[in-house]
């Protein structure tokens, strides 16, 4: 195992998923609070349409990626600003993305080897050009997180009064979605399409079951994103199955532990001493 430490792709690997593994934890509460877990998987999935385009006109798969994210951000964004119509909106743009993906790849004539890998994840598979851009991605996400936090707690517990109060409750929306998209963008070089709401859900999920204070959450939902995404990256380098199928299986053993801890936890923090 430590051998193995010297090889650059291995210390690309372990740099990117701590990069991801901080995006995701700070991210994914978020996304929890305000319902978004759909959201997650239809940008993932017409992210993968983006790659999938790109490939067929000689592009970069992972900006193709990113841009399908983007674009579906904002579509999702305008045309479900309010809760009633989200589920729809997403629904609506993700089979259209499926389907133009599934063209893009029958136009393709050969093996689409890159769009298929970002399917299942390929963070062993990360060079030094593409970890600067991990970590350029991810400051510019984590800014832009932290320009509107204040404004979007408001808005996502209480959007009608936050609206009355002057809150742009639409705008905000949209810019979360963004900045969704490239956390979704990030978490899927690790993880794949398939399975990026194993970051960007399951950690946050767990942190609030743990405890009700936000910031303790997020704290937590930090450290059990890097200990899942670690712990997936050093298993499938020993093992050499993928660290999709780790990082998957440790988030979601460590959200049944929180399920079954959580409650006892908040019985004991509810008991008042004599």
């Amino acid at each position: 195992m430590i051998e193995l430490l010297h090889y650059a792709f291995v210390q690309n690997a372990l740099v990117a998923g701590v990069v991801i593994a901080v995006v995701a934890g700070l991210v994914g509460p978020y996304v929890v609070m305000r319902n978004l877990s759909f959201a997650v998987h239809g940008l993932a999935e017409v992210g993968f349409t983006g790659a999938a385009g790109a490939v067929l006109f000689g592009l970069d798969p992972i900006a193709g990626l990113l841009a399908g994210a983007l674009l579906a951000a904002v579509g999702i964004g305008t045309l479900g600003v309010r809760l009633r119509d989200r589920d729809v909106a997403i629904g609506s743009i993700l089979a259209f993305g499926l389907g133009l993906g599934v063209l893009f790849l029958t136009l393709y004539t050969r093996y689409a080897t890159e769009a298929f890998t970002i399917l299942f994840g390929t963070i062993t598979a990360v060079s030094r050009s593409d970890l600067v851009l991990l970590v350029v991605l991810a400051a510019g996400t984590l800014l832009a997180l932290a320009a509107i936090s204040r404004p979007l707690i408001f808005a996502s517990v209480d959007p009608e009064v936050a609206e009355a109060k002057g809150v742009p409750v639409g705008l905000l929306s949209i810019a979360f979605l963004v900045i969704l998209a490239a956390a979704v963008a990030e978490a899927v070089q690790v993880v794949g399409v398939l399975l990026v709401l194993t970051l960007l859900i399951t950690p946050a999920a767990a942190a609030q079951k743990l405890t009700a204070r936000p910031l303790l959450a997020n704290l937590l939902s930090v450290l059990i994103a890097f200990v899942c995404t670690l712990g997936g990256i050093l298993a499938s380098l020993v093992t050499l199955y993928p660290a999709s199928f780790y990082v998957a299986t440790l988030s979601f053993l460590t959200y049944v532990a929180a399920r079954l801890v959580g409650p006892r936890l908040s019985r004991r923090a509810g008991r008042v001493p004599l």
